[in-house]
C-alpha cells in the first residue's frame, strides 16, 4: 500500500470536508508495474455527488463576484503548491499510471503551467466598455461564470488533464465538482489535499467525487444545478454525454478521441524526425490522444527513416516507472495490453513486416503489462493499427508517392485532434498543414498541447479549447449591458 504524506486521507471531499462513501464501499487502485494494490478509495454514487453539487452551487457568487484579485491568488496557490511538491505527486502518478517518474514530473510542471498561464492572464475577463455607442447608449460587456461546472478526467494525464479545465474553472469563479478516472484517483487526491492546506478556497469551489463512471455521470449531466460539462475521453463517451445533456442544453467542453497522422516528406531532416517520433510516440508508453498513430513516409527515404527509428527503438528502456532510466513502464491495465498485441498481430497477419519488438504470440500479459515498443513496416490502409487508435507503444509505417496522397490518407478518419508533418519546404507545410482537418498539426516537432495556445478538435475529435485565451474563456458567459441617458 501507498504511504505519502499527500494521501493522509485517501478520500473523497466535498464542502470543504473529506468524506467516504455513505455505503462505506470502496474500490482497489493497482500499481500496473506489478498489479498491486496501492491504497482503497471510496466508491461514491449519486447522493455524494448531489451533495457535492449543492455544496457547489452555495460556493457559486453572482453578485458580487470573486475578484480577479482573489481568484488569481487561488490560481498562483495552486502553481506554486504543484511546483513545491512536484516530486511526490510525480511518484504518486507513477506509481498508479505507470509512466517513468521522470516524466510524471514533468506532467505535474505541465500542470502547474495551466494555473500560472491563467492567472497571468486573468485580466482578460475583466468587465470591458465598447469604444462606440451603438443606439445611443454606453455599452459594457461582462464576463460572468457559467456556474457549476463538472470536470471529468481520464487516466493518461491524471495531473495535467486536471489542470487545463480546474485552471480556467477557478478563473472565471465556476465552482467545481471533479470525477477522476478509476485506474488514477490518486493523484487528484493528492492535489486536494494542497489545495485543503494551502489554497484559501471557499468551502464548495472545489469537490472529488469518485467512483462508477456512469450513476456519477449520468446525474451531472441531468442535473439542473450544472450548466457546465468538461470531459477528456473516448469519442463514444462523448456522445454519450452529449445525448444525456440534450435536456438541460448544457454547455459541453469535450476533447475526444484521436489518429494522429506523423508524415514524413523526403526533404525532411530524418534524423529529427526521428527523434521527435519518439517522443512523441512513446509518451506515457503511447498511451495518449496525441502520439503519431499512423506514421506516413515518402517512398524514397522509407528504408533510410526506418533504420533510423529502428536504431532508436531499439535504445529504448521498458520497465518500472521508479526504476532509474527507464524510458517507458506499463500499460495502464489488460484490456490496453491485449489491444495493441491485437493491432500488431493483425498487422502481420495483413503482410506487415516486424521492424523492431516482439511477435505478439510471444507476449503474455500475465507475465506483465510491459510491451515492447514494436515498428512494423509495410502497413497497409485495411489494418486495424490505420482505423482505430492503438493508445500503446506501437509504431505501424506506411508510405505514401505524392502529397496529395499524403493529406488524402492523413484525412482518412473520423478525427480530427493531432497531426503532425516534416518537410523542409515552407511552401509544402502551408499546403498541406492547410489541408489536414486537425485541431492541432505539428511542423518539424512532435510537441503537444501547451497552456499558452487553445488546443482542442475538429470532426469527432471535441467541441470547445483548452488553453490559451479561448480556453480562459471556455467558463464564462458574456453579459451585454446598455446602458441608455
Amino acid at each position: 500500500m501507498i504511504d505519502s504524506t499527500l494521501l493522509k486521507r485517501p478520500e473523497g471531499y466535498i464542502d470543504g470536508q473529506w468524506t467516504a462513501a455513505d455505503d462505506g464501499g470502496t474500490f482497489e487502485v493497482l500499481n500496473p508495474a506489478n498489479c498491486k494494490a496501492l491504497a482503497e478509495v471510496p466508491a461514491m454514487g449519486d447522493g455524494e455527488t448531489r451533495r457535492a453539487i449543492a455544496a457547489a452551487k452555495r460556493a457559486l457568487r453572482l453578485a458580487p463576484p470573486y475578484s480577479l484579485a482573489r481568484r488569481r491568488e487561488w490560481l498562483t496557490d495552486i502553481r506554486d503548491a504543484l511546483l513545491d511538491e512536484k516530486e511526490e505527486i510525480g511518484r504518486i502518478l507513477c506509481l498508479e499510471h505507470g509512466k517513468p517518474w521522470k516524466e510524471a514530473q514533468g506532467e505535474v510542471e505541465y500542470a502547474a503551467g495551466f494555473f500560472d498561464y491563467c492567472a497571468r492572464h486573468l485580466d482578460l475577463l475583466a468587465s470591458r466598455k465598447l469604444e462606440e455607442r451603438p443606439k445611443g447608449c454606453d455599452w459594457e460587456v461582462h464576463f460572468r461564470p457559467i456556474g457549476v461546472a463538472a470536470l471529468i478526467t481520464p487516466w493518461n494525464f491524471p495531473i495535467g488533464m486536471i489542470a487545463k479545465k480546474l485552471s480556467a474553472a477557478l478563473a472565471a469563479g465556476c465552482p467545481t465538482v471533479i470525477k477522476p478516472a478509476s485506474e488514477t484517483p490518486l493523484t487528484m487526491i493528492a492535489a486536494f489535499t494542497l489545495m485543503h492546506e494551502r489554497v484559501d478556497l471557499p468551502p464548495g469551489m472545489v469537490n472529488l467525487v469518485m467512483g462508477r463512471a456512469g450513476p456519477i455521470g449520468d446525474l451531472l449531466c441531468a442535473h439542473p444545478d450544472v450548466p457546465m460539462l468538461s470531459f477528456t475521453g473516448s469519442t463514444e463517451v462523448g456522445k454519450g454525454l452529449i445525448d444525456k445533456s440534450r435536456d438541460q442544453v448544457k454547455k459541453l467542453a469535450l476533447e475526444l478521441g484521436g489518429n494522429a497522422p506523423f508524415i514524413v516528406f523526403d526533404d525532411a531532416d530524418l534524423d529529427a524526425a526521428a527523434d521527435n517520433l519518439i517522443g512523441n510516440k512513446f509518451r506515457g508508453g503511447g498511451q495518449t490522444c496525441v502520439c503519431a498513430n499512423r506514421i506516413y513516409v515518402q517512398a524514397g527515404i522509407a528504408e533510410a527513416f526506418a533504420d533510423k527509428l529502428v536504431e532508436r527503438v531499439k535504445a529504448l528502456r521498458v520497465g518500472d516507472g521508479m526504476d532509474d532510466d527507464i524510458d517507458i513502464g506499463p500499460l495502464i491495465n489488460r484490456a490496453g495490453f491485449e489491444k495493441v498485441r491485437r493491432h500488431v498481430a493483425d498487422a502481420l497477419a495483413k503482410g506487415g513486416t516486424l521492424l523492431a519488438g516482439k511477435h505478439p504470440d510471444d507476449l503474455d500479459p500475465d507475465r506483465g503489462l510491459f510491451y515492447p515498443p514494436t515498428v512494423v513496416a509495410g502497413v497497409t490502409p485495411e489494418m486495424e493499427c490505420t482505423r482505430e487508435e492503438t493508445f500503446g507503444p506501437f509504431v505501424p509505417m506506411i508510405t505514401f508517392d505524392d502529397e496529395d496522397e499524403a493529406v488524402t490518407a492523413g484525412n482518412d478518419t473520423e478525427f480530427g485532434l493531432a497531426a503532425y508533418v516534416f518537410t523542409g519546404d515552407d511552401e509544402r507545410a502551408a499546403r498541406v498543414i492547410a489541408g489536414l482537418r486537425f485541431g492541432h498539426v505539428g511542423w518539424n516537432t512532435g510537441t503537444g498541447p501547451t497552456p499558452e495556445a487553445p488546443f482542442g478538435g475538429m470532426k469527432l475529435s471535441g467541441i470547445g479549447r483548452e488553453g490559451g485565451e479561448e480556453g480562459l474563456m471556455e467558463y464564462v458567459e458574456p453579459q451585454t449591458v446598455p446602458r441608455g441617458g
